[in-house]
Protein backbone atom coordinates (compact mmCIF):
# COMPACT_ATOMS: atom_id res chain seq x y z
CA UNK A 1 0.00 0.00 0.00
CA UNK A 2 1.16 3.56 -1.09
CA UNK A 3 -0.58 6.54 0.73
CA UNK A 4 -2.12 7.22 -2.09
CA UNK A 5 -3.71 3.53 -2.99
CA UNK A 6 -4.12 0.15 -2.45
CA UNK A 7 -4.01 -3.23 -4.09
CA UNK A 8 -6.78 -5.91 -3.73
CA UNK A 9 -6.67 -9.75 -5.00
CA UNK A 10 -8.66 -12.02 -5.39
CA UNK A 11 -7.95 -15.86 -5.72
CA UNK A 12 -10.05 -19.06 -5.69
CA UNK A 13 -7.34 -20.97 -3.58
CA UNK A 14 -9.07 -24.74 -3.49
CA UNK A 15 -8.41 -25.07 0.35
CA UNK A 16 -6.34 -22.83 2.31
CA UNK A 17 -4.82 -24.89 4.34
CA UNK A 18 -3.22 -26.47 1.47
CA UNK A 19 -2.60 -23.47 -0.14
CA UNK A 20 -0.58 -21.59 2.50
CA UNK A 21 2.74 -22.12 0.77
CA UNK A 22 1.57 -20.72 -2.34
CA UNK A 23 -0.17 -17.63 -0.56
CA UNK A 24 2.91 -17.06 1.65
CA UNK A 25 4.87 -16.80 -1.71
CA UNK A 26 2.01 -14.87 -3.11
CA UNK A 27 2.33 -12.30 -0.28
CA UNK A 28 6.24 -11.52 -0.64
CA UNK A 29 5.88 -11.33 -4.11
CA UNK A 30 2.87 -9.15 -4.98
CA UNK A 31 2.12 -7.17 -1.37
CA UNK A 32 -1.92 -6.90 -1.67
CA UNK A 33 -3.35 -5.21 1.26
CA UNK A 34 -6.43 -6.38 0.92
CA UNK A 35 -6.98 -10.49 -0.01
CA UNK A 36 -10.41 -12.05 -1.41
CA UNK A 37 -10.31 -16.30 -1.10
CA UNK A 38 -12.65 -18.59 -2.41
CA UNK A 39 -13.12 -21.86 -1.86
CA UNK A 40 -11.12 -21.92 1.93
CA UNK A 41 -12.67 -25.37 2.25
CA UNK A 42 -12.17 -24.34 6.63
CA UNK A 43 -14.65 -23.65 9.24
CA UNK A 44 -13.76 -20.79 11.43
CA UNK A 45 -11.76 -23.53 14.20
CA UNK A 46 -9.62 -25.16 11.58
CA UNK A 47 -9.06 -21.32 9.70
CA UNK A 48 -5.32 -20.64 10.31
CA UNK A 49 -5.80 -17.24 11.15
CA UNK A 50 -2.48 -17.14 13.34
CA UNK A 51 -0.46 -17.87 9.97
CA UNK A 52 -2.52 -15.62 7.69
CA UNK A 53 -1.78 -12.89 10.78
CA UNK A 54 1.96 -13.45 10.15
CA UNK A 55 1.49 -12.62 6.80
CA UNK A 56 0.29 -9.31 7.81
CA UNK A 57 -3.28 -9.24 7.61
CA UNK A 58 -4.48 -9.08 10.89
CA UNK A 59 -8.42 -8.42 9.86
CA UNK A 60 -10.06 -11.24 8.53
CA UNK A 61 -13.72 -11.76 7.24
CA UNK A 62 -14.67 -15.23 7.36
CA UNK A 63 -17.60 -16.93 6.06
CA UNK A 64 -16.71 -20.69 6.13
CA UNK A 65 -17.85 -24.35 6.49
CA UNK A 66 -16.35 -27.74 6.97
CA UNK A 67 -14.79 -29.15 3.44
CA UNK A 68 -16.47 -27.28 0.65
CA UNK A 69 -17.13 -23.83 -0.24
CA UNK A 70 -16.19 -20.88 2.17
CA UNK A 71 -15.08 -17.33 1.46
CA UNK A 72 -12.66 -14.98 3.16
CA UNK A 73 -11.47 -11.22 2.65
CA UNK A 74 -8.13 -10.75 4.44
CA UNK A 75 -6.87 -7.14 5.10
CA UNK A 76 -4.01 -5.29 6.44
CA UNK A 77 -6.01 -2.12 7.56
CA UNK A 78 -9.85 -2.66 9.63
CA UNK A 79 -12.71 -3.93 8.19
CA UNK A 80 -16.08 -2.97 9.12
CA UNK A 81 -19.95 -3.78 8.49
CA UNK A 82 -19.00 -7.71 7.42
CA UNK A 83 -22.02 -9.54 5.89
CA UNK A 84 -22.68 -12.69 4.99
CA UNK A 85 -25.20 -13.60 2.11
CA UNK A 86 -27.24 -16.17 1.52
CA UNK A 87 -28.60 -16.80 -2.26
CA UNK A 88 -31.24 -19.79 -3.27
CA UNK A 89 -32.32 -20.12 0.43
CA UNK A 90 -28.88 -22.09 1.10
CA UNK A 91 -26.10 -21.31 3.85
CA UNK A 92 -23.39 -21.73 1.85
CA UNK A 93 -20.79 -19.98 2.48
CA UNK A 94 -20.38 -18.35 -0.99
CA UNK A 95 -20.53 -14.35 -0.31
CA UNK A 96 -19.25 -12.28 2.28
CA UNK A 97 -18.65 -8.38 1.92
CA UNK A 98 -16.94 -6.01 4.13
CA UNK A 99 -16.34 -1.89 4.52
CA UNK A 100 -12.31 -0.88 3.56
CA UNK A 101 -10.94 2.25 3.53
CA UNK A 102 -13.01 5.41 2.36
CA UNK A 103 -16.21 3.84 2.40
CA UNK A 104 -15.40 1.08 -0.56
CA UNK A 105 -17.82 -2.32 -0.22
CA UNK A 106 -16.24 -5.21 -0.95
CA UNK A 107 -18.62 -8.25 -2.33
CA UNK A 108 -16.35 -11.52 -2.29
CA UNK A 109 -18.52 -13.86 -4.36
CA UNK A 110 -18.42 -17.77 -5.36
CA UNK A 111 -20.96 -18.91 -7.80
CA UNK A 112 -21.65 -22.72 -8.11
CA UNK A 113 -19.58 -24.53 -10.67
CA UNK A 114 -22.62 -25.75 -11.89
CA UNK A 115 -21.35 -29.51 -12.43
CA UNK A 116 -20.70 -30.96 -15.85
CA UNK A 117 -24.63 -31.00 -17.84
CA UNK A 118 -25.37 -27.86 -18.83
CA UNK A 119 -29.51 -28.54 -18.56
CA UNK A 120 -31.16 -26.87 -15.37
CA UNK A 121 -33.67 -29.56 -15.79
CA UNK A 122 -31.33 -32.79 -15.62
CA UNK A 123 -28.66 -31.32 -13.68
CA UNK A 124 -29.99 -29.48 -10.38
CA UNK A 125 -26.03 -27.91 -9.63
CA UNK A 126 -26.70 -26.04 -12.76
CA UNK A 127 -30.33 -25.02 -11.92
CA UNK A 128 -28.76 -23.98 -8.94
CA UNK A 129 -25.64 -22.11 -10.38
CA UNK A 130 -28.44 -19.96 -12.53
CA UNK A 131 -30.53 -19.29 -10.03
CA UNK A 132 -27.43 -18.06 -7.68
CA UNK A 133 -26.66 -15.61 -10.34
CA UNK A 134 -30.58 -14.44 -10.55
CA UNK A 135 -31.47 -14.32 -7.18
CA UNK A 136 -28.64 -11.33 -6.59
CA UNK A 137 -29.48 -9.40 -9.63
CA UNK A 138 -32.61 -9.37 -8.76
CA UNK A 139 -31.70 -7.72 -5.42
CA UNK A 140 -29.44 -5.56 -6.73
CA UNK A 141 -32.02 -4.09 -9.69
CA UNK A 142 -34.48 -3.54 -6.85
CA UNK A 143 -32.09 -1.84 -4.71
CA UNK A 144 -30.25 0.26 -7.85
CA UNK A 145 -31.77 3.57 -6.62
CA UNK A 146 -30.34 3.26 -2.86
CA UNK A 147 -27.11 1.54 -3.96
CA UNK A 148 -26.23 3.60 -7.01
CA UNK A 149 -24.11 5.93 -4.74
CA UNK A 150 -22.10 3.42 -3.04
CA UNK A 151 -18.81 2.74 -3.74
CA UNK A 152 -18.81 -1.09 -4.46
CA UNK A 153 -16.01 -3.81 -5.65
CA UNK A 154 -17.93 -7.05 -6.62
CA UNK A 155 -14.89 -9.80 -6.99
CA UNK A 156 -14.49 -13.42 -7.22
CA UNK A 157 -14.63 -17.15 -8.60
CA UNK A 158 -17.79 -15.97 -11.08
CA UNK A 159 -17.48 -19.82 -12.63
CA UNK A 160 -18.55 -18.01 -15.68
CA UNK A 161 -16.01 -16.85 -19.06
CA UNK A 162 -18.25 -14.79 -20.60
CA UNK A 163 -16.93 -13.52 -23.41
CA UNK A 164 -15.42 -15.00 -26.83
CA UNK A 165 -12.03 -14.73 -26.13
CA UNK A 166 -11.94 -15.35 -21.72
CA UNK A 167 -11.60 -19.01 -23.15
CA UNK A 168 -9.26 -20.41 -25.89
CA UNK A 169 -11.98 -21.85 -27.51
CA UNK A 170 -15.04 -20.07 -28.60
CA UNK A 171 -16.66 -22.16 -30.51
CA UNK A 172 -15.96 -25.16 -28.75
CA UNK A 173 -16.88 -24.48 -25.39
CA UNK A 174 -20.30 -22.90 -26.41
CA UNK A 175 -22.02 -26.37 -24.72
CA UNK A 176 -19.94 -26.59 -22.36
CA UNK A 177 -20.66 -25.34 -18.69
CA UNK A 178 -19.03 -22.14 -17.50
CA UNK A 179 -19.15 -20.38 -21.21
CA UNK A 180 -22.89 -22.01 -22.32
CA UNK A 181 -24.81 -18.67 -23.81
CA UNK A 182 -27.41 -19.08 -20.72
CA UNK A 183 -24.47 -18.67 -18.30
CA UNK A 184 -23.22 -15.56 -19.96
CA UNK A 185 -27.11 -13.97 -20.57
CA UNK A 186 -27.19 -14.75 -16.26
CA UNK A 187 -24.03 -13.29 -15.87
CA UNK A 188 -24.58 -10.12 -17.69
CA UNK A 189 -27.99 -9.27 -16.01
CA UNK A 190 -25.97 -9.40 -12.87
CA UNK A 191 -23.16 -7.42 -14.32
CA UNK A 192 -25.66 -4.78 -15.95
CA UNK A 193 -27.97 -4.64 -12.15
CA UNK A 194 -25.88 -1.99 -11.07
CA UNK A 195 -23.59 -1.02 -14.30
CA UNK A 196 -20.32 -3.04 -13.19
CA UNK A 197 -17.29 -2.34 -15.09
CA UNK A 198 -15.04 -5.49 -15.96
CA UNK A 199 -11.98 -4.08 -14.19
CA UNK A 200 -9.54 -7.00 -16.15
CA UNK A 201 -10.67 -5.98 -19.42
CA UNK A 202 -10.51 -2.67 -19.13
CA UNK A 203 -6.92 -3.14 -19.05
CA UNK A 204 -6.71 -5.76 -21.46
CA UNK A 205 -9.55 -5.52 -23.58
CA UNK A 206 -10.83 -8.15 -26.55
CA UNK A 207 -9.75 -9.21 -28.95
CA UNK A 208 -6.80 -10.46 -26.06
CA UNK A 209 -7.45 -13.66 -24.30
CA UNK A 210 -6.72 -13.60 -21.07
CA UNK A 211 -7.39 -16.87 -18.68
CA UNK A 212 -7.36 -17.60 -14.83
CA UNK A 213 -7.88 -20.87 -14.92
CA UNK A 214 -6.44 -24.24 -16.10
CA UNK A 215 -7.60 -27.85 -15.54
CA UNK A 216 -5.82 -29.64 -13.13
CA UNK A 217 -6.69 -32.42 -15.74
CA UNK A 218 -4.51 -30.73 -17.86
CA UNK A 219 -0.65 -31.72 -17.48
CA UNK A 220 0.60 -29.85 -20.45
CA UNK A 221 -1.46 -26.45 -19.41
CA UNK A 222 1.60 -24.43 -20.14
CA UNK A 223 1.92 -25.56 -23.49
CA UNK A 224 -1.26 -25.85 -24.91
CA UNK A 225 -2.95 -23.08 -22.90
CA UNK A 226 -6.85 -24.23 -22.75
CA UNK A 227 -7.59 -21.94 -20.15
CA UNK A 228 -10.53 -19.71 -19.28
CA UNK A 229 -10.90 -16.63 -17.42
CA UNK A 230 -13.50 -18.10 -14.31
CA UNK A 231 -12.11 -14.81 -11.90
CA UNK A 232 -13.41 -11.19 -12.21
CA UNK A 233 -12.78 -8.20 -10.69
CA UNK A 234 -16.03 -5.40 -11.28
CA UNK A 235 -16.55 -2.13 -9.60
CA UNK A 236 -19.39 0.58 -10.27
CA UNK A 237 -18.77 3.40 -12.39
CA UNK A 238 -18.30 5.66 -9.35
CA UNK A 239 -15.65 3.32 -8.47
CA UNK A 240 -13.61 2.29 -11.77
CA UNK A 241 -11.22 5.29 -12.74
CA UNK A 242 -10.13 4.99 -9.45
CA UNK A 243 -8.38 1.98 -11.07
CA UNK A 244 -4.47 2.17 -12.01
CA UNK A 245 -3.65 -1.34 -12.99
CA UNK A 246 -5.02 -5.00 -12.87
CA UNK A 247 -3.45 -8.28 -14.04
CA UNK A 248 -3.38 -11.66 -13.66
CA UNK A 249 -0.87 -13.57 -11.70
CA UNK A 250 -0.10 -16.48 -14.30
CA UNK A 251 3.01 -17.69 -12.34
CA UNK A 252 1.03 -19.29 -8.92
CA UNK A 253 0.13 -21.95 -11.40
CA UNK A 254 3.25 -23.53 -12.20
CA UNK A 255 4.35 -23.27 -8.18
CA UNK A 256 4.33 -26.53 -5.97
CA UNK A 257 0.59 -27.98 -5.07
CA UNK A 258 -1.12 -25.20 -6.94
CA UNK A 259 -4.64 -24.19 -6.94
CA UNK A 260 -6.09 -24.48 -10.40
CA UNK A 261 -6.93 -20.84 -10.18
CA UNK A 262 -4.78 -17.71 -10.71
CA UNK A 263 -4.83 -14.59 -8.13
CA UNK A 264 -6.04 -11.57 -9.75
CA UNK A 265 -4.80 -8.41 -8.73
CA UNK A 266 -5.70 -4.75 -9.18
CA UNK A 267 -4.56 -1.71 -7.67
CA UNK A 268 -7.04 1.54 -6.89
CA UNK A 269 -6.37 5.22 -5.86
CA UNK A 270 -7.61 6.30 -2.83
Amino acid sequence: MTPDSFKLATWNVNSIRIRLDCLKKFCEEENPDVICLQEVKAKAEDFPFDEVKSLGFPHVALYGMPGYNGVAILSKTPLTDIRRHDWVGKNDARHISAIVFDNIEINNIYIPAGGDIPDPIENLSFAHKLTFMDDIAEQWEQQAAELSAKKMIVCGDFNVAPLENDVWSHKQMLKIVSHTPVEVERLTRLKNSLGFVDILRKFYPEPQKIFSWWSYRNPNWQTNNKGRRLDHVWATPNMADRFSAAKIFKETRSWVRPSDHVPVVAEIRL
